[in-house]
């Protein structure tokens, strides 16, 4: 299910299962953004790093994924994990940094 096409579809209620787990895995995504990457300009290039070696995956797995519900549903995680991941990690960024009292 991870690396083909076949089962997503937002016009049934499995579809939509299985978009949510997808969208949900995004989200993850970008909270181990924060923890990894911690600068916010990095989080694009990674996004975009992750959802190239995902598709790659699925054409070596099972051909290029040819229904258009399976780019919208990732297109938009990938949308979804930098926004959130920027806005994780600049948070993190703007934080206060502690400091030994003498």
């Amino acid at each position: 299910r991870i690396f083909t096409d076949t089962y997503l579809s937002i016009w049934s209620w499995t579809g939509w299962i299985d978009s949510s787990a997808i969208l949900i895995s995004y989200v993850f995504g970008s909270l181990l953004l924060a923890l990894i990457v911690e600068k916010s300009k990095k989080c694009l290039d990674f996004s975009v790093t992750l959802f190239l070696i995902h598709l790659f995956s699925c054409i070596w797995y099972a051909g290029m994924p040819s229904q258009l519900d399976w780019w919208i549903v990732h297109i938009l995680g990938t949308i979804l994990m930098i926004l959130v991941g920027e806005y994780l990690c600049s948070l993190k960024e703007l934080s206060d940094i502690p400091l030994l009292e003498l």
